[in-house]
């Protein structure tokens, strides 16, 4: 009660925040007319100033007024649009490192102008993160008319550029780039041998366009680039002849959670089954040293005992081919991850296939952390508000409208099944479409866009479907989606980065209507101005009527989506109307709803086709999106969890590898390592505080050949009185160092570095690779420690630890083996390739299950995709060109895709 009165007097926190922001705005304002009043040169000449400034120890804070009124002022002469007070409020939000929630419409990406200038001048370089290449295209070539005329460098990073290309865009003072290509090439570039090969620079800071999509939805799987693996077929081949001779006494199923165990007794038949067949270490199953064993054995189980043949795969053409379990049809080119494609290839005794093995992962949670300074700007952040500060320490600031919103937010209606919804839905939008009111119709899934159509079809009724994922063409159906009359259906991914425009967007009709004239000329000026005249009566029709109506047929899980989807009305203070409808057979309400009572309820008292209305029913309703919202959480917290353990040792690793890189010489380094393994061999036969009669000495000698190739006289040594340990480590360290000394006498210093670089690089990601694919093995069955009463990631933590710490241990052994027992002959070395191999680059949308990777995919290009985008036919080839000699050159078609990504995905 307290609260609320006093919230009431003083405003939420938020309120006061933003008020307290007015004085930098009053700042920026008083800037104005001086601004206004210079010449093009004068203002461009402005980024020097500052930069001159800056070098002459002026803060970036104290620059804010003067440079975001220069910005303001660029914007007005080269897009003809001035920043709004509540605009220049989100800008510094957005330099401050926090995250804009701006309602849609409010212009985001003119606000982002604003930081980014202000923060591309120290020119350590700015990234501003879209959730598709279309947007990073369109906003580089939009925005950078401000940026350019204040005389700033703008790139752009897309699919099918070269490594040149995209070290030029990352050289420039903006890069606009989506998410995944960030991602994707910090990891590729901690895969190159040299400093010269690698694309980006130090990060500095980073705004994040749709900032809930990108750091929420998305961060629920890491971005992975794998590359085939070892040929491993006789393991599955003898793990699966082992699993076949197994009882159902043996193992336990659910086949509701698709899981399998082994029981007590068939651990122990495992366990004598694979030592005799010499596939694990010691007698112990779940050794740490067998990780990788379990988990090709519970891969196996699950094969042969829960997958069965013409039901959930065929065998065609000596080849596993999934069916899907929802449609039924053959999914050619699709494989099961983690093994278990290849474990139901050696149960139905066809080849093989080498599986792929993680090279590089990182999640968006941990890339975005190394940013020192990270900012973001969405529609709808404040539900997530609590993880946004618990992951990434960022607040969130919702910055007030320009024009107070006149939109109307309905209560629910509740139907007893989704027929009567569906009925009830037909009437509505029938009735809407014939008084002209524009209707955009949101769905939770792209399944249920479908079932909503067809029965539309069944009525009559005109519209649009949007289901496919972010390509241009949506766009131009969202852009006229406020036009008279208009029924748009779209799932919650469909039409960002586009606002819905009463009345519809000159820009696209003219593309739309009239594709084949040119901006400017007076033909298309001619045009324009009717078209203009003739959106101006619609809008003002529409206005009239009521706005964008906009009929949510589900909840979905997470109150930002449907906040996302009411924001697309009323937009800049116009009227508009939202409304969801409900059923009981909604997924929302059946998983997490309100059971016994509500059900009850409804089923009684409503007749067929009748409504009911009631706010207690939508606060219900808010309390199952509650209870979602906190389960998606902890999932994703989780992740996080999970990856911060394999980031700590992923950022040794790559610290480790640019300072090999950086370094004039690495013999330093590689006589360290000569040393610590000298030292781990006596001390694993000669431990210390023990007699020499308790020592291993067959098996030192043993060792030290087989890691040195040295033959030391330790019988001789141990007839002396002051026989110890370090006695041993100190005279075959000698050996050692008197061999390489002798290898490398008259070798080249200058080839002999680049020798020792590039074999501590090989090592060093050989391993790192093997450890991924350990770690991976060790996550899948780690839950399993829960049944012993112990916490998982605590024990993940351990055992990850204790695999780091033997990964380094082999990577020592093995350069120092290599250097002592190599013959060296030192040849001409060919330089390394300038961009690396094509490597598979994945990141599973978490919300539609599409791979949102950083590569085209053939169907998405031509359109061939039997679900697929609208058709991109390829652009002709010209005459007379030829193949080039390298598949990543770009295409001679023109297109900017690589050759591999265009006509040569053809050949």
């Amino acid at each position: 009660m307290i609260a609320a009165l006093a919230k009431t007097i003083f405003g939420s926190a938020n309120d006061r925040y933003v008020r307290s922001l007015g004085k930098h705005v009053d700042a920026t304002n008083a800037f104005e007319p001086t601004i206004s009043a210079l010449t093009d040169e004068e203002l461009r000449n402005q980024t020097q100033v500052f930069r001159q400034r800056l070098a002459e120890g002026t803060k970036l804070d104290d620059l804010l007024p003067e440079a975001f009124a220069t910005v303001r002022e660029a914007a007005k002469r080269t897009l003809g649009q001035r920043h709004y007070d509540v605009q220049l409020i989100g800008g510094i939000a957005l330099h401050r490192g926090e995250i804009a929630e701006m309602k849609t419409g409010e212009g985001k990406t003119l606000v982002a102008t604003l930081a980014t200038y202000l923060n591309a001048l120290p020119a350590k370089g700015v990234h501003v993160v879209t959730v598709n290449d279309y947007l990073a295209k369109r906003d580089a070539d939009w925005m950078g008319q401000i940026y350019r005329f204040l005389g700033l460098t703008v790139g752009v990073i897309v699919p099918g550029l070269t490594d040149d290309e995209r070290r030029e865009a990352y050289n420039a003072d903006i890069t606009y780039a989506t998410n995944n290509e960030l991602g994707f090439d910090y990891l590729r570039d901690n895969m190159k041998y040299t400093r010269a090969q690698m694309v980006q620079r130090p990060f500095a800071y980073a705004i994040v366009d749709e900032v809930d999509s990108i750091l929420i939805d998305e961060a629920r799987t890491p971005l992975i680039i794998s590359g085939p693996t070892d040929d491993k077929s006789e393991l599955y081949a003898g793990v699966d002849a082992i699993v076949k001779q197994f009882v159902e006494a043996d193992y336990e199923m659910d086949e509701k959670q698709k899981s399998i165990v082994l029981t007590e007794d068939g651990t122990e038949k495992a366990e004598r089954m694979l030592e005799a067949a010499g596939l694990i270490e010691g007698q112990n199953l779940y050794d740490i040293a067998n990780t990788q064993t379990v988990h090709h054995l519970n891969q196996a189980l699950k094969a042969n005992k829960m997958f069965k043949r013409d039901i959930d795969y065929i065998v065609k053409d000596d080849k596993v081919v999934i069916i899907d379990e929802f449609t039924g049809r053959m999914m050619d080119g699709r494989r099961w991850s983690d093994g278990l494609h290849q474990a139901v290839e050696a149960k139905e005794g066809v080849r093989v296939e080498p599986e792929n093995q993680t090279l590089a992962s990182i999640t968006f949670q941990n890339y975005f952390r190394m940013y020192p300074k990270l900012a973001g700007m969405t529609g709808t952040a404040l539900t997530e508000a609590p993880e946004f500060f618990d992951i990434y320490k960022m607040n969130v600031v919702s910055i007030p409208t320009n024009v107070p919103v006149q939109r109307v937010d309905e209560d629910d209606e509740f139907y007893k099944n989704i027929n009567d919804k569906f009925g009830a839905i037909a009437k509505e939008i029938r009735a809407r479409q014939e008084k002209g009111q524009p209707v955009l119709v949101g769905t939770v899934s792209i399944e249920k866009s479908e079932m909503l159509s067809e029965y539309l079809e069944k009525e009559k009724i005109r519209h649009s479907v949007l289901n496919a994922r972010f390509h241009e063409s949506e766009a131009h159906i969202v852009a006229q989606a406020g036009r008279i009359g208009a029924v748009t259906i779209a799932t919650n991914m469909a039409g960002r980065g586009t606002d819905i425009q009463l009345g519809g967007n000159l820009e696209f009709r003219m593309q739309d209507e009239f594709p084949d004239l040119v901006a400017g000329t007076p033909e298309y000026e001619a045009r324009a101005e009717k078209i203009r005249e003739e959106i101006i009566a619609e809008k003002r029709h529409v206005l009239e009527i009521g706005g964008l109506f906009v009929l949510g047929t589900e909840r979905h899980e997470s109150r930002r989506i449907d906040n996302q989807l009411r924001g697309r009305s009323g937009r800049q203070g116009d009227p508009g109307l939202s409304r969801f409808y409900l059923s009981l057979d909604d997924d929302l309400l059946r998983i997490f709803g309100p059971q016994t009572a509500f059900a009850r309820l409804m089923n009684k008292n409503l007749e067929d086709g009748e409504a009911i209305v009631s706010p207690w029913i939508s606060k219900a309703i808010e309390t199952a999106q509650r209870k979602v919202e906190a389960r998606n959480y902890d999932i994703r917290k989780q992740v996080v969890e999970f990856d911060d353990v394999m980031n700590d040792q992923r950022k040794v690793i790559y610290e480790q590898r640019a300072e090999i890189m950086e370094a004039e010489h690495v013999s330093d380094v590689i006589a360290d390592m000569r040393t610590e393994t000298v030292a781990s061999l006596v001390a694993a036969h000669c431990p210390p505080g023990t007699f020499p009669e308790q020592w291993d000495v067959a098996g030192l000698k043993e060792s030290i050949d087989a890691v040195l190739g040295l033959q030391p006289p330790i019988d001789d040594w141990l007839q002396e009185e002051a026989v110890d340990q370090e006695l041993f480590v100190e005279r075959i360290q000698q050996m050692a160092d008197d061999v390489m000394a002798e290898k490398v006498k008259g070798a080249d210093p200058e080839r002999w570095i680049e020798i020792e670089k590039s074999l501590l690089l090989q090592n060093l990601d050989h391993f790192w690779k093997e450890h991924l694919a350990t770690l991976d093995a060790l996550r899948q069955v780690i839950h399993l420690r829960s049944f012993a009463q112990k916490k998982p990631i605590d024990e993940y933590k351990q055992e990850a630890f204790l695999l780091f710490e033997r990964l380094l241990i082999a990577i020592r052994e093995e350069v120092t083996r290599t250097l002592m027992r190599a013959h060296i002959q030192i040849q001409d070395v060919p330089p390394p390739p300038m961009e690396l191999p094509d490597f598979i680059t994945t990141h599973f949308d978490p919300l539609s299950g599409d791979d949102d990777t950083a590569d085209f995919d053939l169907a998405a290009i031509t359109g061939s995709g039997e679900n697929g985008p609208p058709a991109m036919p390829l652009p002709p080839m010209p005459e007379g060109a030829g193949v080039p000699e390298s598949r990543n050159a770009p295409c001679p078609c023109g297109s900017g895709r690589k050759f591999k990504h265009c006509h040569g995905a053809l050949a």
